[in-house]
């Protein structure tokens, strides 16, 4: 179970990191608690003060499926796109990641 999970996590990652290096962010980025939301929320083009929203119980859950759907709008991909970013990311990062999808401003 361990060597599964393992795997999950490194698949997260690394789509992850190669979604940041392709919309122009450092890679590591995505490792760092908070500081990934923030850039994310830059990538995204929404302002900084979202990040409080983060905090908030229910509120948070509904952020990072509107996050998503935006993250996925910028790489040329649709609202279910952004829903599986949300609910499967150990899938659909590393799909975004290593496809051809190019970041769109």
């Amino acid at each position: 179970m361990a060597l599964i999970y393992l795997v999950i996590i490194v698949a997260t990652v690394a789509g992850c990191w190669k979604v940041f290096v392709k919309a122009g962010q450092p890679g590591w980025a995505c490792l760092v608690p908070f500081y990934n939301l923030y850039v994310m929320l830059n990538m995204i083009g929404k302002p900084v003060w979202w990040l409080v929203l983060f905090f908030v119980p229910i509120v948070s859950l509904v952020m990072s499926f509107i996050v998503m759907i935006e993250l996925a709008k910028r790489f040329g991909k649709g609202a279910g796109y952004g829903v599986g970013l949300a609910l499967l990311p150990f899938v659909f990062f590393p799909m975004l990641g290593f496809s051809d999808a190019q970041y769109q401003r």
